[in-house]
């Protein structure tokens, strides 16, 4: 089963110094019908005014995902972390029993453009943490990159879920396929650019909830960049 989730039927938050759709209810926006997609709770792209951002607040029971589309974020938070985050990195805060922290724009001139991802852990509790890496743009082309497990293979990120989020630059004329095994689930988010999934034509911000389908088709691309989840039903 195949369900478009449309990048101009997002909500939408307008802050001046924050622009933000948001693909799942987040904030004083409420969709009941995109409340979350299994353990996937959140995916916002954000778009920051220069030297501007979110200051110190909280956040427990929680793995959360920044991926850096374009300009700088820079991340500081109670745990004694401080890092700038560039394209192609790609950080992950496990909230864990609680941690504070803030996140800004390091620009003073450009703007800054980011996903915020949030993932449901299996379990509450436990000592917050945090992990970064880098992921080139080749080694995202024409492949599924894994950059996001709940086992930390090929070099990702470790997540207390099990869940796999790949990224991908898939190229012109280039065919992807991706297995889904028994009882498990996908949601892609296109980022940019146009896709077909499974014959559905995707553009910009578009995004597709899949379920009881056995395998993915990724074609058709033209200047895309997509994030993939394989999720549990």
């Amino acid at each position: 089963m195949l369900q478009i989730r449309r990048s101009a039927d997002r909500g939408q938050a307008e802050h001046g110094w924050l622009s933000s759709r948001h693909s799942f209810s987040f904030g004083h926006y409420h969709d009941p019908l995109h409340t979350g997609f299994g353990p996937l709770l959140v995916i916002n792209e954000d778009r920051v005014a220069p030297g501007q951002g979110f200051g110190t607040h909280g956040h427990r029971d929680m793995e959360i995902i920044s991926y850096v589309l374009e300009g700088e974020l820079e991340h500081k938070d109670s745990m004694g972390t401080g890092s700038v985050l560039r394209y192609g990195d790609v950080q992950r805060m496990s909230a864990g029993s609680g941690v504070r922290h803030s996140e800004f724009n390091h620009s003073a001139a450009a703007g800054l453009h980011f996903l915020q991802i949030w993932i449901a852990p299996k379990l509450d509790g436990g000592a917050p943490g945090y992990a970064e890496s880098h992921f080139t743009p080749e080694s995202k082309r024409g492949r599924l990159r894994l950059i996001a497990s709940g086992d930390g293979r090929d070099g990702s990120l470790s997540i207390l879920q099990d869940a796999d989020l790949y990224a991908s630059i898939p190229e012109a004329g280039q065919r992807i396929e991706h297995p889904l095994a028994a009882g498990r689930m996908a949601y892609v988010h296109l980022i940019r650019g146009r896709l077909l999934v499974n014959g559905t034509p995707l553009t910009g911000g578009d995004a597709l909830k899949i379920s009881a389908e056995s395998t993915l088709v990724l074609e058709g691309a033209e200047d895309a960049e997509v994030l993939l989840f394989d999720l549990p039903a």
